[in-house]
């Protein structure tokens, strides 16, 4: 088996452009593009791909070593995500009552984990009104890759080193497998096909197998191309514009995005249109940052709709916070991501020990968030003991007590105001 040529491919760049701009629209709530989330598996099939192929090439050359691959993911993922969660725990300081910084200090502990996915699975709805004020909330993906990298590199090792001809059957049956579970799943248990990996395996997995296909097949030519990475455009397009809340997700449905991501991967070059067209200077530079504005994003929608009166900033507001998330993107990318990769400034000991500090020193922040129940003392103590408890958890009292008296529905995420008694009240 030939490991994939190593070259720079700036479609791929422009792919990822696809990708993010979507997942930031579809957060802005303003229903330009409903089915924009699906730009997440875009995602993970061109991680898939990639990683892939950076580690077949490093088998075929008897140069793979874990702790390196282990090192790239650091200086890849860290950084970026780290000065992120720094500055988003500086807001949460400021913008959120106690019990929600409390909850923020435990998706913290979830995130430096790499568990996210499993916190906001027994919290969150991805879908619901309330899971757009998580700060944190689009970590989740993160968590499924660094789940699915523990576990890939090793396996295909194995199978490079000892079986080398069952590695695509055993491939194509965990990623068969994956994507039945989660068919059953979305109907069974829809956020615990969403978040976890089992259920979202096979579309990493997917690009996998497209990089191993690269590995064994001749490029496509030229009409081949043409019509599998413009139908692969047209399936992504197709995903974003007409999936929405209601499709079961991932499902079956999955499959649209995903083989459309592979088919640009396998099919698109710069001798094609789709490529030519992916490879446009503003696309390639919205793919570079993209990794940053995908961090960046959700922050800042979540604030916004935290001290917005009644939660719903205007859309103005969340369009002018889509370009801020870009700008802070570029400015992360050139002075945070960049630097970081460099093998010269930073060597594989300093990236690690930086890890290991920036890691501590949030997840410290974060158990101080918990065990003053939010850093409650910054309010008069007269009404700290009512700061603590979520809207829940008092609507879930009234409701009890007093559901004869009441005469309106409760939020279980805003504070409410009731009033309880006779005309006097």
């Amino acid at each position: 088996m030939a490991s994939p040529k190593l070259s720079y491919r700036s479609e791929i760049d422009g792919l990822r452009a696809v990708a993010v701009l979507p997942v930031i629209l579809f957060h802005t709530g303003l229903h330009w593009m409903p089915g924009g989330y699906v730009g997440v598996d875009v995602f993970f099939v061109i991680s898939g791909f990639l990683i892939t192929g950076i580690l077949m090439r490093e088998l075929e050359a008897d140069k793979f070593s874990i702790l390196r691959f282990y090192e790239r993911r650091a200086r890849r993922i860290l950084p970026a995500l780290f000065l992120v969660m720094a500055v988003t725990s500086v807001l949460a300081v400021i913008f959120m009552l106690p019990y929600e910084l409390r909850d923020f200090g435990r998706s913290m502990v979830a995130v430096i984990a790499f568990i996210s996915n499993i916190f906001f699975w027994d919290e969150a709805n991805y879908f619901a009104t309330a899971a757009e004020r998580l700060p944190l909330l689009h970590t989740w993906s993160l968590s499924v890759e660094e789940q699915f990298y523990i576990l890939f590199p090793i396996a295909l090792w194995l199978f490079w080193k000892y079986w080398r001809s069952g590695l695509v059957p055993a491939m194509a049956v965990v990623s068969l497998a994956s994507l039945a579970l989660a068919e059953v799943m979305v109907h069974r248990s829809p956020s615990a096909a969403f978040y976890l990996l089992p259920t979202r395996g096979w579309e990493l997995l997917a690009g996998s197998l497209a990089a191993v296909y690269m590995s064994r097949c001749t490029v496509p030519g030229r009409i081949a191309g043409e019509i599998v990475g413009g139908a692969g455009l047209l399936a992504i397009i197709y995903s974003i514009l007409f999936f929405n809340e209601g499709t079961p997700f991932p499902s079956i449905w999955t499959m649209i995005p995903v083989l459309g991501t592979v088919g640009i991967l396998i099919g698109a070059s710069e001798r094609t249109f789709v490529g030519q067209i992916l490879s446009l200077r503003p696309a390639v530079f919205i793919g570079l940052i993209s990794y940053s504005a995908y961090l960046w994003h959700q922050p800042l929608f979540a604030f916004a709709r935290i001290t917005a009166p009644d939660g719903n900033p205007t859309g103005q507001m969340m369009i002018g916070l889509a370009v801020l998330s870009l700008a802070l993107a570029w400015c992360t990318w050139r002075f945070v991501e960049q630097p970081f990769r460099r093998k010269d400034l930073f060597n594989a000991r300093q990236i690690f020990i930086h890890s290991l500090c920036g890691a501590v020193a949030l997840a410290s922040l974060a158990v101080i968030f918990i065990l003053t129940q939010g850093l409650v003392q910054r309010f008069p103590e007269d009404t700290r003991s009512w700061l603590v408890n979520t809207p829940a958890e008092y609507g879930n009292y009234v409701r009890s007590e007093h559901a004869l008296a009441l005469n309106a529905p409760l939020s279980d995420n805003q504070p409410n105001l009731v009033l309880i008694g006779d005309s006097f009240s």
